[in-house]
């Protein structure tokens, strides 16, 4: 029997002898690759920090002690560790368990996450909540070093150590190349210094000298600056322990007895401690090792090969986007291009190896990135900030006050538009329709397909104020690519299809789905309008009040929230131009958060497919005729 196979619980692990579990971290990678290679997921981050779990779970007490894993999407060893072992093959499938960590998923997990950086903040507020409740327990954030590229982080700790709370924050750096020497000196001073004993020797110490008559106050001073320069010379700790915190590291995040020593020792400190682990992306996987950054986030793959399972010849939005920018930029030198930290994610790759010049990766820093953009755009520059949508929601504010109140020509490029599939809810693009068309000065659209997608971003190089280009995740129609383009005309829509029982307005990757329909009603003797939008703001509001009033049976359809979506904002076009005689269906998603899932069962589950809008059409011909009988 393995020993994985006999965990239930981080009690089973404790029984546990120390030369036991360099055999289970083998057994928990294996594990881990076997069900990414088939579902999919986030594989180089865990195979990462499979001994931190462990070295974690060995020492804490959780779900007494709170751990949080920050972003979540290296917390599959934990979730071996935790109980859900035999529902770890159900990983990011529906109904199975999430790819990152979910609070309504198990009492392991202290606090929901997916988005960067919000492990120090939460655990700051986990801890400050126990000091009030008087609950002795321990909080430990695990952040990861492209986490620590976000203000949010350092607003974290710059609280943490002005208040004087307990919290261990553990920094798993991936990327920090720590010689070997030092490395090995730092990791044994570091296990020496945190050892109680020693803590408790250094407070008495401080104590006594500032004790003294007189010169006490300057002796404590020299010996405390000299104790941080000597850390300094041999940690990169000196800005940690500016913000107030103990340092500790770095450590080799790989040797279990190493981790274990140094967390029973920090353990007993009750004050802010940093512990910095060094770890290796893709441990224990050659593969992933060797490509960290294409199996952060990977689908389906052979194990033996590390080869992708899916071979699609349509290329995605992404790599048409990203194709398109290089395209562009060649005759327009304005043109540059901002991401946060995702220049392979968002298609910019190739972008940053044709104009390194031109190509500013601002790290996890999404609401920087949006500000510089807007500063980059004051001195005549075109600047395209390409981030996923459910990113781009941390930069609201900046969007708002520092793009749209001067209308700044910012061209936001929105991966990720809609649903995601298997990352789940807190990775659905579900919110910017509604969250960007409220904003004075900005244009919102959103492409039916490939062509319309290149169509759109020449547009927005081209027009002069805020404008934002929407589009799905994964691949394209399949469309041929034309050579040359036109901008479009903002905010005008085009008709597809002509028919008099329903017209269906549509946007965006809707659109298909809209013409599936269409095909399938016309079969039925049902006829249809199909319109593509193109534009949620403006809308082409004399095209849809002119089709509205003769054909008052209207569905509008997005891959969006309804609630201030692209069919309210139809609504409000018709009411605005009192048109009051009509039967309408808003086919998008309900007051509801989306769960993980394949992409075109999710949009199935939740009525934003063909067969929605068919539905659709065959209630309002329904209520048209009983409303007539009436």
């Amino acid at each position: 029997m393995s020993f994985l196979a006999k965990i239930n619980s981080p009690s089973d692990l404790k029984q546990f002898s120390r030369s036991d579990l360099p055999v289970l971290a083998e057994e928990i990678r294996k594990i881990i690759v076997e069900v990414v290679s088939k579902n999919g997921g986030h594989l180089a981050p865990s195979l990462g920090v499979v001994e931190l779990a462990i070295a974690l779970h060995y020492v804490f007490n959780a779900p007494h002690d709170k751990i949080i894993w920050d972003v979540g999407h290296q917390s599959y060893a934990h979730k071996l560790l935790t109980g859900r072992r035999k529902q770890f093959n159900t990983l990011r499938k529906i109904g199975g368990i999430c790819g990152f960590s979910r609070m309504s998923e198990s009492p392991y997990d202290a606090f929901t996450t997916g988005h960067s950086s919000t492990s120090i903040s939460a655990g700051l507020g986990i801890s400050c909540a126990k000091c009030l409740k008087k609950e002795s327990s321990k909080v430990i954030a695990v952040i990861g070093d492209g986490s620590m590229t976000a203000g949010l982080a350092y607003e974290g700790l710059n609280q943490a150590g002005d208040i004087n709370k307990d919290l261990i924050v553990v920094l798993n750096d991936n990327d920090m190349s720590i010689a070997r020497n030092v490395g090995a000196l730092s990791s044994f001073l570091s296990r020496t210094l945190s050892a109680r004993y020693l803590q408790n020797f250094k407070k008495e110490l401080g104590e006594f000298l500032k004790s003294l008559p007189k010169i006490g106050d300057d002796i404590y001073q020299f010996a405390k600056r000299s104790e941080d320069s000597f850390k300094t010379f041999i940690t990169p700790g000196m800005l940690f322990e500016a913000f107030g915190f103990d340092y500790f590291g770095p450590i080799n995040g790989h040797n279990l007895n190493h981790l274990i020593d140094i967390l029973n020792n920090i353990k007993k400190l009750n004050e802010p401690v940093l512990l910095h682990v060094t770890t290796k992306k893709g441990k224990g996987y050659l593969p992933a090792e060797k490509n960290p950054v294409y199996f952060h986030g990977v689908g389906s793959f052979e194990v033996k090969t590390g080869n992708s399972i899916k071979k699609n010849s349509i290329p995605t939005y992404t790599e048409i986007f990203g194709n398109m920018m290089v395209r562009l930029a060649k005759d327009n030198p304005r043109i540059v291009a901002v991401t946060a930290a995702m220049p392979e994610g968002t298609g910019l790759a190739k972008f940053e190896e044709t104009y390194p010049d031109r190509f500013f990766d601002v790290g996890i820093a999404e609401q920087h990135g949006v500000t510089f953009a807007a500063g980059m755009a004051t001195e005549g520059f075109k600047p395209v900030v390409a981030i996923y949508s459910t990113f781009l929601q941390r930069a609201y504010d900046q969007i708002l006050h520092d793009v749209c109140i001067e209308s700044l020509p910012v061209v936001f490029a929105i991966d990720r538009g809609g649903i995601v599939g298997e990352d789940g809810v807190t990775h659905n693009g579900l919110f910017d329709f509604a969250y960007l068309r409220s904003l004075p000065n900005m244009v919102v659209m959103a492409p039916k397909d490939e062509n319309e997608l290149c169509r759109m971003l020449l547009t927005a190089i081209s027009h002069k104020g805020p404008i934002a280009l929407r589009y799905p995740r994964g691949n394209a129609v399949g469309v041929k690519i034309d050579e040359k383009f036109e901008p479009l005309s903002i905010g005008k829509g085009e008709i597809l299809k002509e028919g008099d029982d329903i017209l269906i307005l549509a946007i965006g990757s809707c659109v298909s789905e809209a013409l599936s329909a269409h095909l399938t009603l016309s079969k039925q003797g049902i006829g249809t309008t199909v319109v593509n939008c193109r534009f949620v703001k403006p809308l082409d509001s004399n095209l849809i009040c002119s089709l509205a009033v003769k054909i008052p049976r209207i569905i509008t359809v997005e891959e969006n929230v309804r609630q201030g979506g692209f069919g309210s904002a139809v609504l409000e076009c018709l009411s605005d131009k009192k048109i009051t005689e009509f039967f309408i269906e808003r086919i998008g998603i309900k007051d509801t958060f989306v769960e993980h899932g394949p992409q075109t069962l999710i949009r199935s589950r939740y009525g934003i497919d063909a067969a929605a809008i068919i539905s659709a059409a065959e209630r309002l011909l329904t209520q048209c005729r009983k409303r007539k009988k009436d």
